[in-house]
């Protein structure tokens, strides 16, 4: 009598299990003819082509200049949970609002291992070709965000080329009036209230006056920022 061999299904892989897919459509407005159905119906025929099974659909009903989109914030969310493998959509500017935000969205989904494909530019990153875009649009991301650095950095040499002193102005406080003020015995917070600054710029003021003219009690009056403030709470 011949042995049963027993053989055990195989365990499921990445490249046997289903591809989860996410899909997104977006039109401006629900007049004038537009009609969101028709993106997610081609879309719908599309994954099912690829075998991929759908995991959510997201739709939208706004114009593409507006920051908030509830659908993809949602779409967005539901990536960095891992809820899909790839992202479907019908054409560029029916997903991203500006070629940055296109770049940014591309590198956060490869950043989380999850694919992109465009239906009407035909982009699809589960191919090696799309991999390859994915990678020099990546590459336009980090290239963009060093030229901003750049710039930036440019433009702070040449205002301190010029003289110019950046950061916030400084705020000019009345010393003789300072003092005066706390001669009288006026509390900080009076003080700022009379010069119309903040307690730490009047106590930083004061500090520094008698620094420059009475080192020997500059320990008197040498307070922290936060101290200042607390003094100033219970005058």
């Amino acid at each position: 009598m011949a042995a049963h061999k027993h053989t055990s299904a195989p365990l499921p892989t990445q490249e046997n299990r289903s591809i989860r897919a996410a899909i997104y459509g977006r039109v401006s407005t629900v007049n004038h003819g537009q009609d969101v159905g028709m993106q997610i119906a081609e879309l719908r025929q599309f994954a099912a082509a690829r075998g991929w099974q759908i995991a959510n659909e997201y739709t939208d009903h706004v114009t593409g200049s507006k920051d908030s989109r509830p659908a993809l914030n949602q779409l967005m969310a539901d990536a960095h949970k891992r809820k899909f493998d790839v992202v479907a959509v019908w054409k560029f500017d029916r997903f991203a609002r500006s070629t940055a935000h296109l770049l940014r969205a591309l590198e956060t989904f490869r950043a989380l291992g999850i694919d992109f494909c465009s239906y009407s530019e035909q982009l699809d990153t589960t191919t090696p070709a799309g991999k390859m875009v994915f990678t020099v649009l990546g590459a336009v991301a980090e290239l963009e965000r060093s030229l901003i650095v750049e710039r930036v950095k440019a433009g702070l040499r040449h205002a301190r080329a010029k003289g110019r002193r950046l950061g916030r102005p400084r705020c000019a406080v009345d010393l003789n009036r300072l003092k005066t003020l706390r001669a009288a015995g006026c509390s900080w917070r009076t003080i700022a209230d009379e010069l119309e600054v903040a307690v730490s710029v009047a106590f930083k003021a004061y500090k520094a006056s008698v620094a420059a003219t009475s080192p020997g009690v500059l320990g008197a009056v040498s307070l922290s920022e936060a101290d200042s403030e607390r003094l100033a709470a219970s005058e």
